[in-house]
């Protein structure tokens, strides 16, 4: 019989098989994942006194991982190791930060002040420099970027937060008691969220575990130290010009550098206005040039070998993390946007990866003679 002799009907034609039914089908899909989507993170929002805690205490525990883990293998027990690492985190958390406070406590109102004179100086030249600027565009830049960092959306959850004392003091509690559960049963906690799996989801699940365990507590740890080496590498180079109040800009380095891309090269900005007041324009020049080589060292050199795998994110993914975690949660939102962007790529790339980075090794069988 010939090809065109076959005798099977073609599928009827309706609204659906069609080409327009079908982009109609997945277009109405994808709106519903939208909509879905949008509920969920509402919902997160509203209870951020919930969420913000329980995601600290997550990248927390990961970091301090490696700290319990070793003091367990040791020979010390579950309940012993975990007080160990918390309370031993807390001391070294606390003592950094009450350092800071007495060290840079009353300098705070000349930097604010040295800070908005440099600002005010820059605003000068620029009028009146070789490239002459209206006046009237700077002062609108001015009072946007003043009315972004005042509004209710940049202050919700760290300085709305901050503002009620009742909400500070229980989120406190709050992250210290779920820290502690998950340093003391976090293998436990997740594996009870999979028992409802077998076979291959099950394997699914331990790998996504194990995945986002190295890629939080990678990322916290060479965080940390990036930020170490950039304040360290800024402030000694502050001293060195003799730029005033070295110390508190060095610690708003070091701080800053907790939010990729823009929190040190603030900083160092910050850094070059109080030096423009200070020391003049030739002092800030050189304070730029530092801020910029140590940004580049540090982006191209030490970041690859200390975060190693833990953030493989394009700078636009940052970006656009760093603006939606900032809209949604403020200075808190901003810090915790991209490890959580990290570990969702992290687990994006090991789902259907037996063999990535960080996944557990399938078991081999032995064939029996």
């Amino acid at each position: 019989m010939r090809a065109h002799d076959d005798p099977t009907p073609l599928a009827p034609r309706t609204p659906l098989n069609d080409r327009l039914g079908w982009l109609g089908l997945r277009s109405g899909q994808i709106l519903l994942v939208i909509v879905l989507a949008s509920a969920v993170i509402y919902g997160l929002v509203q209870l951020k006194l919930v969420v913000i805690p329980v995601l600290i205490a997550i990248i927390l525990a990961s970091a301090l991982s490696p700290v319990i883990n070793g003091l367990r293998k040791r020979g010390v027990a579950a309940i012993l190791a975990t007080w160990i690492t918390l309370l031993g985190g807390i001391a070294v958390f606390g003592g950094i930060i009450t350092l800071i406070v007495f060290a840079v406590r009353d300098q705070w109102d000349e930097l604010f002040s040295s800070a908005s004179e440099g600002i005010d100086t820059l605003q000068q030249f620029l009028i009146d420099g070789p490239i002459r600027i209206d006046e009237q565009q700077i002062t609108d830049a001015r009072d946007g970027v003043v009315d972004f960092l005042t509004s209710s959306q940049f202050g919700t959850g760290a300085l709305a937060g901050a503002s009620a004392v009742f909400e500070l003091i229980t989120g406190a509690v709050l992250l210290v008691v779920i820290l502690f559960f998950f340093l003391k049963d976090g293998g436990q906690i997740w594996n009870f969220f999979l028992s409802p799996f077998k076979g291959e989801r099950l394997a699914r699940g331990r790998r996504i575990g194990h995945t986002s365990l190295r890629v939080l507590g990678g990322y916290v740890r060479g965080t940390a130290i990036v930020a170490a080496v950039d304040a360290t590498a800024i402030g000694i180079g502050l001293a060195i010009l003799q730029v005033p109040l070295a110390l508190p800009l060095a610690v708003i380095v070091f701080l800053g550098a907790f939010v990729p891309l823009i929190g040190a090269t603030a900083a160092g900005v910050l850094a070059a206005l109080v030096a423009l007041v200070a020391s003049g324009p030739v002092v800030a020049l050189i304070v730029l040039i530092i801020v910029v080589a140590v940004n580049q060292l540090e982006g191209n050199f030490l970041q690859p070998v200390v975060m190693a795998q833990s953030l493989k994110l394009h700078p636009l993914v940052i970006l656009v993390g760093l603006t939606a975690g900032t809209i949604l949660g403020g200075i808190v939102g901003a810090v915790l946007s991209v490890p959580i962007a990290a570990v969702a790529w992290a687990i994006a790339k090991a789902w259907n990866t037996p063999n990535a980075p960080g996944a557990i090794p399938p078991k081999r069988r032995v064939r029996k003679r």
